[in-house]
């Protein structure tokens, strides 16, 4: 166990919070503000016990982008929308720096009052901010650019509170080296990280059974480590998604010019033979570990374009088609066997589903699991596609945890270790 904002006194201190502010942006606005509001009873608790809050956070990838792109407070990827939109839900000013090292962050840190607030700018402006460790070992001058850069930042604070489930998984500066060098000053996790080890922890140790674990999502490598990790774990696997096509076509099945991952075959193949295929009828007990359920039709279209005329293909589907979203002979399946679950967890949409009307079966699935959560299940949705499609459909309420961090959540599931939290205070 690790040591929470519940168990520090931040009253008078400079406290350094690491969220994840990753929104998505609009015409120099939010267009989605459902990661400041997770963070929201973390930042309220540090400001009501007096804490001086510094908030940091990376936003999208402009390391990609052109420099005119990355100009500080005036580049695509700033986070002063972020500030503003902060300040109005709380109610009360969210000064910004348009650095997040330097004289005026330094500055604006020491003129903090109890209870103010202050966002850095992106913390991957800096090239520093993404060096891995493995990199940083192998290259003295990478492993000094990244401790200079985390130095600075760590300098600012009395306090470090990691909140940033999303990016648990990685070792960025903000993220593990900032609090290694914090050596006797309080190191915490926020409410939000809590939550999310809480849920998938509980998932993992002692899930209430029937456990179901639906993944879909567009390839196969993307959910390969989560797949071997619960195979011993689930009582079912559902898979929807353009990653049942190289499960399919590894067994033979013609499958039009739907996307596969040829190199998986192999692999496909043993998972399946591992799992036990489709062999376990719906009303019989389910063996733990021992089914892996693929779609038994598909919704196939020449391409992906809203409203274009489509086809229910069950078994080949035509060489001129493509598999897009699962067919109706797959939902009513899947919905058998959540409606029997007890633990649920899905990460990835069943199709492409931002482009109707290949939504239907992620929006039936999306429904299936309000209803076991009705039903007294305890469902877990991971990934930012699933999470969007509950949001979409108007069901996030009905949902026990929705996760903020697809990949950390995936990694969790295959039971990596997650530095940056071993390196806070243990409780």
């Amino acid at each position: 166990m690790k040591k929470t904002i519940d168990d520090i006194d931040v009253r008078g201190k400079c406290v350094l919070l690491r969220l994840d502010l990753n929104v998505p942006l609009d015409e120099g606005g939010v267009a989605d503000d459902t990661r400041i509001r997770a963070a929201l009873p973390t930042i309220r608790k540090l400001i009501d016990g007096g804490g001086r809050l510094i908030l940091m956070s990376h936003l999208g990838r402009p390391e990609r982008q052109p420099p005119e792109n990355n100009s500080g407070a005036r580049g695509k990827f700033t986070l002063a929308p972020v500030a503003k939109l902060l300040g109005e839900i709380l109610g009360m000013p969210v000064r910004f720096v348009d650095e997040c090292v330097g004289e005026k962050s330094k500055r604006a840190a020491a003129e903090l009052r109890d209870g103010d607030v202050l966002l850095l700018e992106n913390l991957r402006f800096h090239e520093a901010e993404q060096i891995k460790d493995k990199k940083a070992a192998e290259d003295p001058q990478l492993k000094e650019k990244k401790l200079a850069f985390a130095r600075r930042l760590a300098e600012l604070a009395d306090i470090y509170v990691n909140d940033a489930f999303g990016t648990c998984h990685r070792d960025n500066a903000s993220m593990l080296t900032v609090p290694q060098l914090m050596s006797g000053k309080p190191k915490v996790m926020g409410y939000l990280v809590q939550k999310e080890l809480r849920f998938l922890g509980q998932a993992l140790r002692d899930p209430k059974r029937p456990f179901v674990c639906l993944l879909g999502g567009a390839k196969v490598s993307d959910k390969l480590g989560v797949i071997r990790a619960l195979l011993g774990r689930c009582d079912t696997i559902l898979i929807g998604g353009a990653m049942a096509y190289t499960f399919l076509a590894a067994e033979g099945m013609q499958v039009g010019r739907s996307l596969v991952e040829p190199d998986l075959f192999e692999t496909a193949r043993s998972l399946r033979n591992e799992a036990g295929g489709n062999t376990t009828p719906l009303n019989s007990s389910l063996a733990r570990g021992k089914v892996l359920r693929l779609p038994l039709d598909s919704v196939a279209a020449k391409e992906i374009k809203a409203g274009i005329d489509c086809e229910i293909v069950e078994g080949p589907i035509p060489p001129d088609l493509m598999g897009l979203d699962i067919g109706p002979r797959t939902i009513a399946e899947y919905r058998a066997v959540l409606g029997q679950a007890r633990t649920v967890i899905w990460n990835g949409p069943m199709g492409v589903f931002e482009t109707p009307p290949f939504d239907r079966g992620t929006v039936a699935i999306a429904q299936a699991l309000a209803e076991a959560t009705d039903n007294g299940a305890m469902t877990i949705v991971g990934g930012g596609d699933s999470a969007a499609a509950v949001q979409q459909a108007g069901l996030a309420e009905r949902i026990s945890h929705i996760s903020t961090g697809g990949g950390a959540s995936l990694e969790f599931l295959e039971g990596r270790p997650f530095k940056p939290i071993e390196v806070l205070d243990d409780a």
